[in-house]
């Protein structure tokens, strides 16, 4: 695996940055790679835009922060219009199909999925949209395992919200799914 850049960005109180450090961890402590996490918000804790880095690399990685991601993930329009331009030739963007819409052309693989209706139809609680988008990611790029992202999620989920959380990544591997195989 060469060094590999992924920003998630999104709104404060989504879960970005939380999802960043699952995904990190999980590379790091149960897929034996190296992995940095660093994160970014706007004025506001709640509500502002908020972008996390991770950088997943079997080599020593150099600079935590990501210039020109493999892959990104914007789950508002606002985090869209700041970010998408980031994006190189060819890396994979992905955002949510309810709060995102594409108003620019991106030279990269573009993927809206119904992640935020998905959970809420499904489950009822959007406190668990971060998970299921991390899914639908892993689902999509490949880099870790689900049942390294479990790992870290059993270390960091209340037991009571375990299944809840559970649920939601199943949710987003299978909206990844269903998409590659279209």
């Amino acid at each position: 695996m060469d060094t590999t850049g992924i920003v998630l960005s999104g709104s404060g109180g989504q879960g970005v940055i939380t999802a960043a450090i699952i995904l990190g961890e999980a590379a790091a402590i149960y897929e034996d790679l190296n992995a940095v996490q660093t994160q970014s918000y706007g004025p506001e804790a709640r509500g502002g835009a908020t972008r996390s880095d991770v950088v997943i690399s079997e080599e020593p990685i150099h600079y935590p922060k990501v210039i020109s991601p493999h892959f990104l993930v914007c789950l508002t329009q606002e985090a869209y219009n700041k970010y998408s331009h980031l994006i190189r030739p060819g890396g994979l963007l992905l955002t949510d199909s309810h709060y995102t819409k594409q108003t620019n052309k991106v030279d990269a693989h573009y993927v809206a999925l119904p992640m935020y209706e998905t959970v809420m139809e499904k489950i009822g609680k959007p406190i668990v949209f971060n998970i299921c988008m991390l899914g639908a990611f892993i689902g999509l790029a490949g880099l870790v395992k689900a049942t390294s992202i479990m790992k870290v999620l059993e270390t960091k989920i209340p037991a009571g919200f375990l299944e809840m959380n559970k649920q939601a990544l199943e949710l987003g591997l299978q909206l990844a799914k269903n998409t590659k195989g279209h």
